[in-house]
């Protein structure tokens, strides 16, 4: 792994990372796009022309990629916006990834690499693009310098370097050593998108046929030499501690090397395999101290979260006109109460990190969202200025907003200390993964309306009960005390979601009321459960006034041209309007849904059925997406169907309950995810607008779960309003 390019995440509580990341944030803005360390040729490295591109003799470019690839595709997106101003052959093109040692020890030359919020290409298109530029310029220029012409007169295509006039060629691998070694460009203009020929098409991804053939590593495939594994056991309830263990009880056990305590909560076993770790661990006697929440249940949340729905003030996040006078001289009223529970990321590859400590140097081997965040936990843990660590990441096997944490990371270091200059790999049991998450915000929201004696929507309060997120891990980033996370989707203007809807008078606040669980950014974050609550209400709103869900959602969003655009573009591929096709003798009913989140438009339209025994089947799912400029066509279709593939495991099974201080659920027997026999048919519908960059990894799983809940009740007459709706009847009286 040496010289290996690579990314890293803070505890939330630390002043060090609180510092490290405030740093790298006001860093981010003066990104040094031209800086450039001249390669040394004498040592037969490779040319680096800068930061991003590297152009090897067999005329390979390797592109490094600072954002983490969790199966998004972010790796080819990234990729292809510098292919196309690099003007390189695209059959040539591999991926490398930096670390974040190197992005510090270069000033951060990479610039952030956080990877969440589906801000992977959104947030950093514009300073990878100039890097993909800059190098042609240079590479362009040394090509001219070399036949004595002007730069202006020579023209990069695929690689190959021509001067038309004098009918000269060169190639990039030819001409990469003196590229290496001219000064970087200041002025760098870009290409119209309109001119894309590597970004923009559907190509395949880069890291597809080492996924397909197996050879892709992964964190938990890692082998090191020496290398010794970890299995943890940290305390089951919230908030509770480690009191004692009995490390002799063990220590006798098959391939056992040590017992070590891991900070006050968790004790690990180092063994020879992971499998002896884990037999070891589960055999060892431990005595927890249960702490303040071990009474703690789901029961105990809720009452807490409805008597926020009744409060009589909350934190605003969205006001227009006059809500409270307008509801209290509405013709009508119509009122309705929603739930959204706790939710676990679930990823395939549970949290693992291999560690190697020596009181000089540590250095982490893990899947991370953020390196940068992960090399300032591995610093802290380890004792070690950051310049003495490194922070190695690997492709994740599913992040969903999990991996942007560092708790297994810190553990991994912890017990590599114990254990000084050998490699330990800490894995996480599918149970601990379970129940030491951070958790998807559980949240009620209560909404009312009021409406006029012609059934015209003038007013609208929504209180949201519940959680936030900035309050548990981001203390910092709070607002006035208001969590404007909470309000995503419901917000005035702003990329992260902007409500579509003109409603005159307007009241969207918050009563915060923060269990001791900790939250976190579960993939779509509070997008998911705010599209439910005024979706699925909006459509109660239509059914009681005797409008069509969708004439009224229409009018509310004449204002909002991208909003409606989505909305009738799934309406119209579905055939809103006229009966669906029956399905084995059931009707088929429809539901529709439309937000705007994480810089994106987006809607569907979900057919259901429900037999007289309640068994419901999700057919088909039209979705379309406006994210502005599309770089991988393929690619954003193949996030849409996976985003219903996670709404809907939410909607129809997900949730996470407590019990005596402890999660219940502790696999996938319990926690179930959606089958390959139960997922709908979804079309997927691109149509980028241009003018703007938005997400297309989180947007669309915000609209599965009302799409759905709309069409059941088109089909049963009955209100789903708390999920899951494995919990709900739908059986037919």
């Amino acid at each position: 792994m040496k010289g290996r390019m690579m990314p890293t995440t803070t505890h939330p509580r630390s002043p060090a990372r609180r510092r490290f990341l405030a740093t790298s944030t006001a860093t981010a803005g003066g990104l040094m796009l031209g800086f450039h360390v001249p390669m040394a040729q004498s040592q037969g490295t490779a040319p680096e022309i800068n930061a991003w591109v590297q152009i090897k003799p067999d005329e390979t470019v390797v592109v490094r990629i600072a954002r983490s690839e969790m199966g998004q595709g972010t790796l080819t997106g990234l990729a292809q916006l510098v292919a196309e101003e690099l003007q390189c052959d695209w059959a040539r093109v591999t991926t490398e990834y930096p670390t974040p040692g190197q992005n510090l020890a270069r000033q951060r030359a990479w610039g952030n690499f956080s990877t969440g919020g589906s801000r992977g290409v959104r947030e950093s298109h514009d300073y990878v693009r100039k890097g993909g530029a800059a190098a042609r310029m240079m590479l362009v220029q040394a090509a001219a310098d070399g036949w004595g012409v002007p730069a202006s007169q020579c023209q990069a295509e695929k690689g190959v370097i021509t001067h038309a006039a004098s009918g000269r060629r060169t190639t990039y691998g030819v001409v990469a050593p003196a590229a290496a070694r001219l000064t970087p460009p200041t002025d760098v203009p870009l290409k119209d998108p309109k001119t894309w020929t590597v970004a923009g098409k559907p190509l395949p991804r880069l890291d597809t046929v080492a996924k397909t053939t197996g050879a892709q590593v992964y964190g938990m495939d890692l082998q090191l030499p020496g290398m010794l594994c970890a299995a943890i056991r940290d305390c089951p309830v919230v908030g509770g501690k480690l009191k004692k263990f009995d490390a002799a009880a063990v220590m006798g056990l098959p391939g056992v090397k040590q017992v070590v305590p891991v900070g006050d909560t968790a004790v690990a076993v180092v063994a020879t395999t992971w499998w002896r770790a884990k037999k070891a661990v589960d055999a060892l006697p431990i005595e927890w101290d249960e702490g303040p929440h071990a009474k703690l249940d789901s029961a105990a949340i809720a009452q807490m979260l409805k008597a926020g729905l009744d409060a009589p003030e909350g934190l605003v996040g969205h006001t227009a006109g006059q809500p409270k006078e307008a509801l209290a001289s509405a013709a009508r009223t119509i009122e309705a109460v929603y739930s959204f529970p706790y939710q676990n990321h679930a990823c395939m590859e549970v949290m693992n990190a291999t560690a190697r400590w020596t009181p000089q140097r540590c250095e982490v081997w893990t899947p991370t969202q953020n390196g940068e965040a992960a090399l300032a936990a591995t610093a802290e843990a380890a004792g070690l200025p950051a310049a003495q660590c490194e922070v190695y990441k690997i492709h994740l096997g599913g992040g969903f907003g999990r991996r942007g944490a560092t708790d297994w990371v810190r553990q991994a270091v912890a017990i590599a200390k114990a254990l000084p200059g050998t490699p330990v790999k800490l894995i996480w049991s599918r149970e601990e993964d379970m129940q030491h998450g951070f958790y998807h915000p559980v949240t009620q929201c209560k909404l009312k309306a009021g409406v006029d004696a012609q059934g015209q929507l003038t007013a609208l309060h929504m209180r949201i009960s519940g959680q936030s997120i900035l309050a548990g891990l981001f203390p910092q980033n709070m607002r006035d005390g208001l969590d404007p996370v909470v309000f995503q989707g419901l917000s005035k203007g702003g990329a992260e979601g902007a409500l579509g809807y003109a409603i005159p008078n307007l009241l969207v606040d918050h009563a915060m009321r923060n269990p001791p669980v900790r939250p976190g950014f579960w993939r779509g974050v509070n997008l998911n459960q705010n599209a439910v609550y005024l979706e699925c209400f909006l459509d109660e709103v239509a059914h009681a006034t005797k409008q069509d869900p969708l004439a009224l959602r229409r009018q509310l969003l004449a204002g909002s041209p991208k909003h409606l655009a989505v909305l009738d573009a799934v309406a119209q591929r579905a055939g809103w309007g006229t009966p669906a096709r029956p399905v084995n003798g059931q009707t088929v009913h429809r539901g529709l849904a439309q937000i705007m989140g994480f810089g994106s438009y987006v809607a569907a339209c979900a057919e259901v059925s429900v037999d007289k025994d309640g068994t419901l089947t999700v057919h088909r799912i039209v979705a379309a997406t406006d994210c502005g400029h599309a770089v991988n066509p393929q690619q954003i279709e193949a996030q849409v169907e996976g985003s219903f593939a996670y709404g809907l495991s939410a909607a129809l099974l997900g949730e996470c309950t407590l019990e005596n201080g402890r999660f219940v659920q502790t696999n996938f027997h319990n926690y179930p995810v959606l089958l390959m026999a139960q997922m709908p048919k979804v079309e997927t519908i691109v149509m980028p607008s241009g003018g703007f960059w938005g997400g297309v990894g989180e947007p669309t799983i915000a609209v599965a779960a009302p799409a759905v809940l709309n069409a059941i009740f088109a089909a049963t007459g009955r209100r789903i309003r708390d999920l899951p709706i494995k919990n709900q009847s739908l059986k037919q009286a």
